[in-house]
């Protein structure tokens, strides 16, 4: 806020106002007793109760007296003064938790408003209100009543009848339902206004009218239209049992289950006027079914219905949300505006990104959304733009949301004690034709890091564990030097059938992969090529252990027939041929890091280059370790463990690509 403007002190005041009222409840509480001034109290006793733009309207009626002695059926009632409209903010009547013949004590200062062409004065400014209980009777009955939940009819007001548009196709007509009245009063081409207000169920465009008007509780009998940016999963900790049908509304019910954490089905929707959404829908069975509704539903239209606000989140609350709206603003194409004609529309440029979105879930365990997947693709919607890797290094932004086309080239799990294999981050180290094309400058292969709240499908997990595969990273998130694949990111084997190529260069690779060589810049958590002379050999390090030659069980047994012979359990065959696996660290001179002591794990079945020297070091004996001393070592693909500089030495690992 300006310090000094009118919504700075505007705040100030009402954090002062918010103190007094608090302080006046606390004292009230603390006497267990109304307040005994009585000058200027307004004495009222509530007749009707209903709700209207999220204020409670009571109608009352005022009592010259409210003796101690008499209940509130037996109060004395003024028949010459006029009724009155209590208004009520949302917070007073949770406060008050009024019921009709309820007895309300309004303190000042609260003020009169009298309307023109209205017969009933308004009662506003009523924050310092008391309820009061008169007798042993009516706190047994507010004691009865407390267990209960009131419905309180609530009045819709359509911003078409509000501004008093002449488009009569926007104008929304409503019914109401079996318990709970959500009216507003129906537009008629007579100007009839004295018909009593009606609610049908109707199609809305604006999810903050909807939330302005339907409350936090729940939406009933109306539905709301709006387009699907984006598809993705979240953690969820209950299941759902769901059921899908063609383009009919999906379903689910939640059920409690005590298995481990499940992903939950969300959508980002967008209305027309540029508002978005979160709607978490109900549990998946199987992560493969997010691509399925990624290809379905997104740039589609949907109705949904059957929805209540879990939360109303701001940017400094869910950054991970607001770097995807920002992705998909400013808009495409104009946004209506509110209260005007719906030929109106708004300039998408220069406009502010929105500030909060509104977090929707089920209402009692039903979800309805109805996604019309003939219809076709919406203007509003905004597909994923696809950039090179070496287009995105380049930007400067942070926290900036990029989707791109990569060859995986490796795999590898973080190592986090205490922590479970599924719950650890995984590094993906992933290359396109943008960088392997690169001389100088950038590197050749990057580092993608997928974190536990990613949700990734079984899908993509076998294919990345089967070998090298292409894979479309939609909404990653790019900061810091550092891509990172977040919430509400989405790893796709499929290119999505509508994406921006954004002038990238999306060709496919064709040659051998190329690492960059270690030298001065290579950082810890990387990839490298690595060539050398051997300097050394850490013998206290090296153990070997032979493998089945068919299934590669590594933990092999004496055969019991022959103690001579290996036995494979879960071959039940006698292993004829072991293979010997090795590890073996060495020290290598490197020309690149000339005053570095560079050590290598290596493998002999991955290493053909020190394969025979050191199988017949560790095991036939017949060399002395200076028989491999100042042997060349051609390119070994290698993982970085750690680049220290005092002492300076770099650790690596040798791994096989995918």
């Amino acid at each position: 806020l300006c310090r000094g403007g009118l919504a700075e002190r505007l705040c100030r005041l009402q954090n002062r106002e918010r103190s007094a009222i608090s302080f006046w409840r606390h004292q009230c509480i603390s006497d267990d007793k109304i307040p005994s001034d009585k000058s200027g109290v307004l004495i009222v006793k509530i007749l009707e109760i209903f709700e209207e733009c999220t204020i409670q309207v009571a109608v009352c009626q005022q009592l010259e007296q409210s003796p101690v002695t008499l209940s509130p059926e037996d109060a004395v009632i003024n028949a010459e003064e006029p009724i009155l409209k209590v208004l009520f903010t949302r917070e007073t009547a949770a406060y008050l938790k009024s019921r009709p013949q309820d007895v309300i004590h309004i303190y000042p200062p609260w003020q009169k408003l009298l309307l023109q062409n209205g017969d009933v004065p308004v009662i506003m400014n009523t924050y310092f209100s008391q309820k009061v209980l008169l007798s042993e009777h009516s706190e047994a009955r507010e004691k009865t009543y407390g267990l209960t939940k009131m419905l309180i009819r609530k009045n819709i007001i359509s911003l078409a009848q509000t501004f008093r548009l002449d488009d009569l196709d926007d104008r929304l007509h409503q019914e109401p339902s079996d318990n709970q009245v959500a009216g507003a009063p129906q537009i008629r081409n007579n100007g009839d206004s004295k018909q009593h207000p009606l609610a049908v169920s109707a199609v809305n465009d604006s999810l903050l009218e909807m939330v302005e008007s339907q409350g936090a509780v729940g939406w009933r009998d109306v539905q709301v239209r709006v387009v699907i940016q984006r598809v993705y999963c979240l953690p969820a900790r209950e299941r759902c049992r769901s059921h899908t049908q063609g383009n009919k509304p999906l379903c689910a019910t939640a059920v409690t289950n005590s298995d481990p954490p499940n992903v939950r089905l969300c959508l980002l929707v967008q209305d027309a006027y540029g508002m978005f959404s979160e709607v978490q829908l109900q549990s998946l069975s199987s992560t493969d079914d997010i691509e399925q509704y990624c290809r379905r539903w997104e740039g589609k239209s949907c109705c949904l219905a059957g929805m209540k606000i879990l939360q109303r989140t701001t940017r400094g609350r869910a950054l991970g949300l607001f770097s995807l709206i920002d992705s998909l603003w400013p808009p495409v194409v104009p946004l209506k505006v509110p209260g005007q004609s719906q030929d109106s529309e708004m300039m998408t440029t220069n406009l502010p990104p929105p500030s909060f979105c509104y977090i929707l879930t089920v209402q009692s365990g039903e979800i309805h959304v109805e996604v019309d997947e003939e219809e076709q693709i919406s203007n509003l919607y905004q597909p994923p733009a696809v950039h090179g890797l070496k287009e995105i290094l380049r930007i400067d932004g942070c926290n900036e949301r990029c989707s791109f086309w990569a060859q995986v080239l490796y795999l590898r799990l973080q190592t986090k004690h205490n922590v479970p294999i599924d719950q650890r981050d995984i590094l993906l180290f992933v290359t396109d034709s943008t960088l392997q094309n690169v001389v100088h400058g950038i590197p050749k292969v990057v580092a993608v890091s997928v974190t536990a709240s990613c949700v990734l499908s079984m899908e993509i997990r076998e294919a990345l564990s089967a070998g090298s595969r292409l894979v479309f990273f939609k909404d990653a998130l790019w900061g810091n030097g550092r891509i990172i694949c977040v919430e509400r990111t989405v790893l796709l084997l499929q290119k999505p059938l509508l994406c921006l190529a954004a002038g990238a260069d999306l060709s496919e690779l064709t040659g051998p992969v190329r690492l960059d060589e270690l030298d001065s810049t290579t950082q810890a958590n990387s990839v490298c090529a690595l060539r050398g002379t051997v300097v050394g050999v850490n013998e206290g390090t090296a153990f070997s252990w032979p493998t089945c030659d068919r299934c590669g069980n590594g933990k092999l047994e004496l055969c019991p027939q022959d103690r001579e012979l290996l036995y494979c359990n879960q071959c039940s065959e006698v292993v004829t041929t072991p293979v010997l696996k090795m590890q073996l660290e060495v020290f290598l001179s490197c020309p690149s890091r000339s005053q570095s002591t560079v050590k290598v794990k290596v493998w002999h079945e991955v290493s053909v280059a020190l394969f025979v020297l050191l199988t017949m070091l560790l095991f036939l004996q017949t060399y002395e370790v200076q028989s491999v001393l100042g042997k060349e070592v051609g390119l070994l693909n290698c993982y970085v463990h750690s680049v220290t500089s005092h002492p300076n030495c770099v650790a690596l690992e040798e791994i096989v690509l995918l």
